[in-house]
């Protein structure tokens, strides 16, 4: 049992921490709609790390600033600059050539790696990663962002192609389905948002896009960069609590594609929301219970290694990790 006097032994003091990897206080006010980055001068929210370090009173949880709770009003700014862009799918951004939508999402993931440093730093400190895990994250988001542009380039080539089936000789064309709202989840809250909303703003679609509530900092660096590679409305950031922001965009019934990565429960609550639900499109990525099959002929000492690395990873936070 750790006594109070043992604290600073447990807990590091700020001055022990590497300058290299302490974090200033980022009092957030800016969001992305439009193209533009709007100032807030609302109720924001404070952010303290699941760090703690060591202080004369005791450990302390590190407060790592704020950022913007926006309301029904901004989120439906956000929506309706998506909208706008798409036009019906006669917006500047579905229109043009896939050659264009790869060269914008190119120069995204250029601005992106720039911010490595920043970023990384923000999430080992906003959800606790390990300096390897945040690192590790942030190369596998701009490798999926180089390995998506790579698989439109191959699809993208494949139309030209005639396809024949049953005497009938055709081209096969991807378009784009409309606007799309993309929520991510806090445990990677940076790779599995962009998995979604990458894929989803290179086929042609507008995104809005709501970062979850630990890991919500990080994006700051980012969204600076969407304003600057990509056009008006085609990409929207809002911050806040999913329970005052996102059932008014449900609701609102111009969402045409549901990219959600959470509960089944809160996924189910969300789509009900829709007036059109049979109309709208869902990308889920939910929970499972995911086993571990030890077979009879198996290492044991190898399989016990593997059965706690994927159990206990992350702290068990990982939604692959295994549960039975």
């Amino acid at each position: 049992m750790t006594t109070p006097g043992r604290y600073p032994t447990i807990f590091p003091e700020v001055t022990a921490i590497p300058a290299a990897y302490r974090q200033e206080r980022i009092d957030q006010r800016c969001y992305l709609i439009d193209g533009e980055l709007r100032s807030w001068d609302g109720p924001c929210q404070e952010v303290l790390s699941p760090i703690c370090v060591a202080t004369a009173a005791g450990p302390q949880r590190v407060n790592l600033g704020s950022f913007p709770l926006l309301g029904e009003k901004e989120a439906l700014a956000a929506l309706a600059a998506a909208v706008k862009a798409y036009d019906q799918g006669r917006g500047v951004w579905p229109t043009l050539p896939v050659s264009g939508r790869i060269a914008a999402v190119a120069a995204f993931a250029a601005a992106m790696r720039d911010c490595r440093d920043e970023v990384v730093r923000l999430l080992m400190w906003e959800i606790a990663k390990s300096r390897g895990d945040a690192e590790k994250e942030f190369d596998r988001t701009v490798a999926y962002i180089d390995d998506t542009i790579a698989a439109l380039k191959e699809l993208d080539h494949a139309s030209s192609r005639f396809v024949r089936a049953d005497g009938v000789v055709g081209q096969i064309r991807r378009a784009p389905l409309g606007v799309a709202l993309c929520l991510g989840p806090f445990n990677y809250p940076l790779n599995e948002t962009f998995t979604t909303l990458i894929p989803a703003l290179i086929m042609g679609n507008t995104v809005v896009f709501k970062p979850p509530r630990p890991g919500t900092l990080l994006f700051g660096p980012l969204i600076k960069a969407m304003r600057d590679t990509f056009p008006a409305g085609v990409v929207n950031a809002i911050y806040g609590s999913g329970r005052a922001t996102i059932p008014p965009l449900m609701s609102s019934g111009a969402i045409d594609v549901f990219a959600f990565i959470g509960t089944s429960r809160a996924a189910n609550t969300l789509q009900k929301l829709h007036p059109r639900p049979h109309r709208l499109r869902l990308v889920l990525g939910l929970e499972a219970k995911n086993p571990a099959i030890v077979l009879a002929d198996a290492d044991l000492d190898l399989a016990v290694s593997e059965c706690l690395a994927g159990a206990l990873g992350f702290n068990g936070q990982r939604c692959t990790a295994l549960k039975i």
